[in-house]
C-alpha cells in the first residue's frame, strides 16, 4: 500500500477532488470511474483521464452525456470508457436478486 505522503498518493489525492466536479450528473460518472476503473487502466489511458478532468464542466457534461463526442481520438475513447463503466456499473445495480 502507499504511503499516505507518497507521491502516487498525492497524485491520486488531486484525481480524486478533481473528479468532483460539483455537478451531481458528473461526480456520478467521474469518481466511480476513477475509484473502480483508474488503477486498471494502461498509462496512456491514465494521462488521458488525467487530461479529460482538467477540461471545463460545460464540455464534459456534453461528452458524458453523450450529446456531443470529444474530436480529439484519445478524448474520445476515454469518454467512451467512462460511459461504458457506468452503464455497466448501472446494469448490475438493477439486476433482480
Amino acid at each position: 500500500m502507499n504511503e499516505p505522503s507518497s507521491p502516487e498518493a498525492a497524485q491520486r489525492k488531486r484525481l480524486y477532488w478533481h473528479s468532483r466536479r460539483g455537478m451531481w450528473e458528473l461526480d456520478l460518472l467521474l469518481v466511480p470511474f476513477l475509484e473502480q476503473r483508474y488503477d486498471g487502466l494502461a498509462e496512456e489511458d491514465q494521462a488521458a483521464f488525467r487530461a479529460l478532468i482538467d477540461e471545463e464542466d460545460q464540455d464534459l457534461f456534453l461528452w458524458l452525456m453523450r450529446r456531443e463526442l470529444p474530436e480529439e481520438p484519445v478524448r474520445r475513447r476515454i469518454v467512451q470508457m467512462i460511459i461504458e463503466h457506468a452503464e455497466s456499473a448501472d446494469s448490475v445495480s438493477h439486476r433482480p436478486v
